[in-house]
């Protein structure tokens, strides 16, 4: 059974840093590309991040110089350290497995970040 579960989430004032975490199970990880996702209230969700099976990173321009994104493939553990948050990275954060041999994705619950003083 696939399952990938995201924690770290939580309430921080603006300037802050939160890291979340996505712990991945049933999946081939090391043949896989993770991703990071959000959604706002009212918004579609939109790509926050992608670090593929090797090594290589992507980054939307809203979070370019403030979030990384890294993978611990012995651990199956893809993370978000996210840094200077703003506001406006308020959001359901979800991670995303892709296998890059099949193509079949696989998404978790989300886990909340709210910035706000």
């Amino acid at each position: 059974q696939v399952q990938l579960v995201e924690s770290g989430g939580g309430l921080v004032q603006p300037g802050g840093s939160l890291r979340l975490s996505c712990a991945a199970s049933g999946i081939i990880f090391s043949l896989s590309d993770m991703s990071w996702y959000r959604q706002a209230p009212g918004k579609q969700r939109e790509f926050v991040a992608r670090i593929t099976l090797g090594g290589s990173t992507i980054y939307a321009d809203s979070v370019k110089g403030r979030f990384t994104i890294s993978r611990d493939n012995d651990k199956n553990t893809a993370s978000l350290q996210m840094d200077s948050l703003k506001p406006e990275d308020t959001g359901a954060y979800y991670c995303k497995a892709r296998n890059r041999v099949t193509g079949y994705e696989s998404w978790g619950q989300g886990t909340q970040v709210t910035v706000s003083s």
